[in-house]
């Protein structure tokens, strides 16, 4: 799912942002005087810690803060950075029916989830295509909390909002909720000690994909999930949002905290191998091409109850026309839309997100390819500004993850 440099130092408190004027202009709405881009509940604080705006999905958001892109991207993997992603679609699904609506429209089993459990899950159309990439969360409080692109807002609030009035004229008990909460990533290795000091709860006790309600550095009412898009131990913070700014600034007061812009966590998300929905996967791939099939739930596989399951299954048997890889290369970066070719010149797939790993410091890359170029260790080819480049097909993710499981 979604998200150049980092701004570390400046932690001097604001007048006024933690007031209900500043809560009002964080608002999800459009700004004025920038441009028509929303603005999340951070926008000033962004500011005042040197962040540098660019339009991102609709929204005003910092690409980067005071340090380097490579600096930012290192220091997460090292220690602990703190990303603003507020324009995330959350919402809250509600009614005895949750379950079946939900299922209705996504891959996953969401039925076996234990309480407080979530799982990436995919919104699929009839053709088998990807509509989104989403965390659903079976919470012990009677719904389920969601989690989707800021990128397909709209279409998945229209999605999710047909199917709820489609099954209440069918006599089902379900309701859908937006919440106006912002959202805070916490990650890297460093997160577990910097908020384990800032809440009663047992961390340890909080494996990943697992989620839990708390207070949160005096803030009440947060829901803290163990997840994120950088491929280290992180968390994200779903926070009212009257007091995101003041969690925020209470986070950055650890030394370890560097703010971290979308340069960064773009770059994060590649070495860990992680599709962005509209680069690596949208609604002409599918799950099996993109190389998701362990999104499928058994039980829905079986059942071929969910959009486009005679096509997706039917894909899984015969083996795909194309697939997603990774690659790797060293000379000048690879970037989207390169054309891959084989090792005779043959066109045979396209780039879709690349960039130099500051970790291996090397170029990765993951793209689609021709299902018979798809196998480990294959030579291939980028076209770069015409001239070929050599490419080596590679496994995902580039960078070993840290997810963080109870042993």
């Amino acid at each position: 799912m979604l998200r150049a440099g980092v701004g570390a130092a400046v932690r001097l408190a604001a007048p006024g942002w933690g007031s209900p004027g500043a809560a009002a202009r964080g608002k999800r709405g459009y700004a004025s005087g920038q441009d028509s881009l929303k603005q999340t509940p951070l926008y000033d604080f962004h500011r005042h810690h040197g962040g540098k705006m660019v339009a991102f999905a609709g929204w005003s958001l910092p690409v980067q803060y005071t340090h380097s892109h490579l600096e930012s991207h290192l220091h997460t993997r090292q220690h602990c950075s703190l990303f603003d992603v507020s324009h995330m679609l959350q919402t809250k699904v509600f009614g005895r029916d949750r379950i079946k609506f939900i299922e209705s429209l996504v891959v996953g089993d969401i039925a076996e989830l234990k309480p407080n459990q979530g799982t990436l899950s995919l919104f699929t159309n009839e053709r088998g295509g990807i509509m989104d990439d989403l965390i659903v969360t079976s919470t012990s409080d009677q719904h389920l909390y969601v989690v989707s692109n800021a990128g397909c807002r709209d279409k998945d609030f229209a999605l999710m909002k047909n199917k709820v009035k489609e099954m209440k004229a069918a006599g089902c008990d379900v309701d859908l909720e937006v919440s106006d909460n912002a959202l805070l990533a916490l990650q890297g290795p460093a997160m577990a000690r910097v908020l384990q000091a800032g809440v009663s709860d047992n961390l340890a006790k909080l494996p990943f994909m697992t989620s839990a309600v708390m207070s949160v550095f005096g803030v009440p009412g947060c829901r803290v999930t163990r997840c994120g898009y950088t491929g280290e131990d992180g968390v994200e913070i779903s926070v009212p949002t009257s007091r995101a700014v003041e969690l925020a600034e209470l986070l950055l007061k650890d030394s370890t905290v560097w703010l971290a812009g979308l340069a960064a966590r773009d770059s994060l998300r590649l070495e860990a191998g992680l599709c962005l929905y509209g680069n690596d996967i949208d609604e002409s791939t599918t799950p099996v091409e993109a190389s998701l099939i362990w999104t499928l739930g058994k039980r829905r596989r079986a059942a071929m109850d969910f959009p486009g399951a005679s096509i997706i299954l039917a894909q899984i048997k015969e083996k795909p026309k194309r697939k997603r890889v990774g690659l790797t290369s060293s000379g000048p970066p690879i970037r989207q839309h390169m054309p891959i070719l084989s090792p005779e010149g043959k066109a045979i797939g396209e780039v879709t997100s690349g960039c130099p790993s500051p970790c291996l410091q090397k170029n990765i890359a993951m793209g689609y390819v021709e299902s018979d170029y798809s196998k480990l260790s294959t030579a291939l080819t980028v076209e770069v500004r015409k001239k070929s480049c050599p490419a080596l097909v590679t496994k995902m993710p580039f960078v070993a993850t840290h997810y963080y499981t109870v042993k």
